[in-house]
This record gives structure tokens, C-alpha cells and sequence, in this order.
């Protein structure tokens, strides 16, 4: 095959993978939680044509070299971690996350997840779990008699009795943080 064909074969490629990844990006645009992936690119090795300063004659010397590209390809895709946009749902127990974290989500396996998504819902023993009904980790349970629910900024979740008695605190919302959170892998759900 032609090298120019080639080159121009790697190109395409790399572009229809970026394509997909732009593709998903644009399909989750309303997920909960979904942080876009970002394609990252390498050149591929080169060809070392004639090198910089090797000789062309008895007494001349090239001053550049020359080099040709082999193409290029897709070595990762990659998490964006930027904060995403906070919309407002009136449900007490929609949560988000201002700045680095993740909720804890423990899997029927007994192995936790990390997710952005913090649309909860109340078990039928009133535990917060997500959408699939998994338990939020550290456990909370909202009491029945529980009246309005509060969630302070570092993560005190109160709630407030129907018969009165003011604020009472029934857990501490924690979340985790990665060094290197663009490694997670994606589980989906």
C-alpha cells in the first residue's frame, strides 16, 4: 500500500474513533451525573528520511532534516472532571456535588462505585439509594416521622420532625476523591 494512503487511513481511523466519542458525549448531554470523554491523540513513528546535519556532499552538510510521519492514532479517552451545570428540582433528596467528589454507591456485589449522580430516592425502609436502588454509603436512613430534610454544605443531613422538636441530625453525607479521577473506569448505570 502507498505510505501516503496509509498516513490518511491512520487519520481517518483515529477521526471515527473521536467521532464515537463525541457520538456518547452528545447521546448522555441529559444523564445525571455524566462527565464527557475527550479523545487524546498521538503521532505514530517516523521516518528519518535524511537526518539534520548529515552529509550531501564532500564538503556540504544538509542544515534540516527529513523526517516523514507514519500517521496517527487514539492512545485514551479521557474524563473531563469540570464542574457541571446545577439545575434546581425541588426534591430534597437531589443532591450535587460543588467541586471535586463523588457519592459512594455500595453494588450487590458488596464493592462500592463513585457516581455524580445525585438524584436519590427513599428505599422502602427509607435508606437513600440511587435510581437502580443501591444503598448510598455511608448508610442514612430517613426517619417516617421526618417532616422537611436539610443537607448542610460539608454534608450534615437533618431532618425535622412533623411533631416539632427542631432540627435532629441523622447522618453525614461524605464523598470521595481521586488523585488521578480521569482513571476511574466507566461501569455505566
Amino acid at each position: 500500500m502507498d505510505a501516503s494512503l496509509w498516513v490518511a487511513k491512520t487519520g481517518l481511523n483515529a477521526q471515527q474513533t473521536r467521532m464515537s466519542v463525541i457520538s456518547n458525549n452528545l447521546a448522555n448531554v441529559n444523564t445525571n451525573g455524566f462527565k464527557r470523554d475527550r479523545a487524546v491523540f498521538e503521532d505514530l513513528l517516523y521516518q528519518n528520511i535524511r537526518q539534520a546535519g548529515g552529509q550531501t556532499g564532500a564538503d556540504t552538510n544538509a542544515p534540516n532534516g527529513f523526517m516523514l510521519g507514519t500517521g496517527t492514532r487514539i492512545v485514551a479517552t479521557e474524563k473531563m472532571q469540570g464542574q457541571g451545570n446545577m439545575i434546581a428540582t425541588e426534591n430534597a433528596l437531589d443532591l450535587a456535588v460543588e467541586g471535586p467528589g463523588l457519592f459512594q454507591i455500595l453494588q450487590p456485589d458488596g464493592t462500592l462505585a463513585y457516581t455524580r449522580d445525585g438524584s436519590f430516592k427513599l428505599s422502602q425502609n427509607g435508606e437513600l439509594v440511587n435510581s437502580a436502588g443501591y444503598l448510598l454509603q455511608p448508610q442514612i436512613v430517613i426517619p417516617q416521622e421526618a417532616a422537611s430534610i436539610s443537607v448542610g454544605t460539608d454534608g450534615p443531613m437533618s431532618i425535622e420532625p412533623a411533631n416539632g422538636g427542631g432540627n435532629q441530625q441523622i447522618g453525614q453525607l461524605q464523598v470521595a476523591s481521586f488523585i488521578n479521577a480521569s482513571a476511574l473506569e466507566s461501569l455505566g448505570q
